[in-house]
C-alpha cells in the first residue's frame, strides 16, 4: 500500500464495513485509507466527507489518523511487515497502519491505541491484530532505533525519486532537514486585512517582523474571516507580492488568481486604490473569486475565465503596470500540508509542467507594458519549474529584464516553500 491506485470501477467497499462501527472515530479513518488506496480521492475531502458528522475532537482524531498514516507510509508499511512477514490482506494491513500510526506516530495512550484498534477487527483476525501491536509496543525502543539507519525515502515516506533528487541538489543533511519539515502538523496562519481592521485575539502569535501576519491559534474565527478582517494563507505567499510591490492607482493583473489570496493582497498593499483584473482557468471559481475580492475591499475589480497556455487576448496586451502569474506546478514546496500529494507526484510530472509554465509564462508576459513588471512565482523548489524556466523565457524575449529572486526553502523557511522572481520589461 505504497501509493493510490487508479480507481476502478464498481469498486466494493470494504466487506468489514459492518452498521456496528458507524461514527466510529477509528474505523473512519481505517475506511478512509482504504478508499484513498482505491485512488480518485484526496485525503482532504476524505476527512471532509466522512468527518461531516463528527464531533470537533472527533474529527481532528480522523485527519491526525488519516494523515499521520499518509505522512508516514512507507516506514509504517515497513513496520507492518517488520512485525508481520508474509503475505497480508490489504484491509488488515490498512488496519494495522492505523494502530501502529497511534502509537509510532501520534504517540496516543497504548489502552485506547491497542484496545479500541483491535476492536474493530472481527474475531477471525482480531488475534493477529492485537498480537502485532502488543509486539510493537514491546520492541517500540528497537524500532525506533533502527529507523534512525534507514534509506531517507523509507524513513521519512518519500518516493526514492524525490529523496534522491533533493540529495543530489541539496545534500543529505540538507534534504534530512527538509523531509522532516514536511512530516511535520503545519501551522495555521492568517494575513490581517489593513481595510477591515481587528484586534486579533491575545493567544495568536505574531510572526517577528511583520505587523500583518499571524499564527492562529484556538478556534478558527469564522466571522472575521466572513466579514474580509482576515485571509488564510501561509507566510510565504508575501514574497511574490513583496517583489511585485503593488502602487496604489496601478492597473494589476492576477492571471492564476482563484480563489484570490494574493489579489485580496494586492488590494491590502494598495489600500484598495487599484484597478485590478483576476483571472482564472476555470469558470465556475469566478463567482468566488469576486465575491473574496469585494469582502476584502476591492473596489475596481474584475475578474474573467482564461486559459493562459493560450495567448493573451489582444484587449489585455500591454495593458498592465504589474502582472502577478502564480502559475500550476508540482507542489513539492508545500508537501507538509497538502499531505498526499508526495504520492500522486511522478518525476514525468515536472517535465510536464515545466513545459507548461514557460508556456504560459510566454503568453502572460503579452499582458505587461513597456516598463512594467512581470512576477512569475510557484510553490514547487524543482530548478526546471523555477529559475530555469525564468531563463528559459529571458533568452526568448530580449524585452525582459531579471531584476530578483527568491527561493523559500521550507526547512529554512518555516513555513511552505515558494519561489518568485520580478522580471521587468524594458520601456520601448
Amino acid at each position: 500500500m505504497n501509493a493510490p491506485r487508479k480507481p476502478r470501477s464498481k469498486t466494493p467497499e470494504s466487506k468489514t464495513s459492518a452498521p456496528a462501527h458507524i461514527g466510529n472515530t477509528r474505523f473512519l479513518a481505517w475506511q478512509s485509507l482504504l478508499r484513498w488506496q482505491r485512488g480518485g480521492i484526496f485525503a482532504e475531502t476524505l476527512v471532509v466527507r466522512e468527518g461531516a458528522a463528527l464531533s470537533r475532537a472527533d474529527r481532528s482524531l480522523l485527519q491526525a489518523i488519516l494523515y499521520g498514516c499518509l505522512r508516514h507510509l512507507s516506514w509504517l508499511n515497513h513496520l507492518c511487515s517488520r512485525l508481520r512477514p508474509g503475505k497480508l490482506e490489504n484491509e488488515w494491513r490498512a488496519l494495522l497502519l492505523v494502530g501502529l500510526c497511534q502509537l509510532f506516530v501520534l504517540r496516543q495512550a497504548e489502552h485506547a491505541a491497542v484496545g479500541e484498534t483491535v476492536a474493530l477487527a472481527p474475531k477471525r483476525v482480531r488475534g493477529l491484530v492485537n498480537a502485532v501491536l502488543r509486539e510493537a509496543l514491546r520492541r517500540r525502543a528497537e524500532l525506533m532505533a533502527e529507523r534512525e539507519q534507514l534509506p531517507l525515502a523509507l524513513r521519512y515516506s518519500v518516493p526514492e525519486w524525490l529523496a534522491e533528487r533533493w540529495v543530489q541538489r541539496f545534500g543529505e543533511a540538507e534534504t534530512r532537514r527538509l523531509l522532516e519539515w514536511n512530516n511535520l502538523e503545519p501551522k495555521l496562519y492568517a494575513r490581517l486585512n489593513p481595510l477591515r481592521p481587528m484586534t486579533p485575539p491575545a493567544q495568536w502569535q505574531q510572526l517577528p517582523g511583520e505587523s500583518v501576519w499571524y499564527q492562529i491559534v484556538g478556534e478558527l474565527p469564522r466571522e472575521a474571516l466572513a466579514q474580509g478582517q482576515l485571509y488564510i494563507a501561509d507566510p510565504s505567499t508575501r514574497h511574490c507580492i513583496r517583489l511585485l510591490a503593488p502602487a496604489p492607482g496601478e492597473r494589476l493583473l492576477d492571471a492564476c488568481a482563484a480563489p484570490g489570496g494574493k489579489s485580496v493582497a494586492m488590494i491590502s498593499a494598495t489600500g484598495g486604490n487599484l484597478h485590478l483584473l483576476a483571472t482564472d482557468l476555470h469558470e465556475h471559481r469566478l463567482a468566488r473569486l469576486h465575491e473574496n475580492l469585494m469582502r476584502a475591499g476591492g473596489r475596481d475589480v474584475a475578474v474573467a475565465q482564461h486559459d493562459w497556455s493560450q495567448a493573451c487576448p489582444a484587449e489585455w496586451r500591454g495593458q498592465f503596470d504589474g502582472v502577478l502569474l502564480d502559475v500550476p506546478c508540482s507542489n513539492t514546496g508545500v508537501l507538509r500540508r497538502r499531505v498526499d500529494a508526495r504520492w500522486r507526484l511522478r518525476e514525468s510530472e515536472i517535465e510536464r509542467l515545466s513545459a507548461l509554465q514557460r508556456q504560459i509564462l510566454r503568453a502572460a508576459a503579452d499582458a505587461v507594458r513597456p516598463g512594467g513588471r512581470l512576477v512569475y512565482s510557484t510553490c514547487s523548489i524543482e530548478r526546471e519549474e523555477d529559475r530555469d524556466a525564468v531563463d528559459a523565457f529571458l533568452r526568448e524575449r530580449a524585452d525582459f529584464e531579471f531584476v530578483e529572486d527568491y527561493l523559500a526553502l521550507p526547512h529554512l523557511e518555516r513555513a511552505d516553500g515558494a519561489y518568485a522572481a520580478l522580471l521587468r520589461r524594458r520601456s520601448e
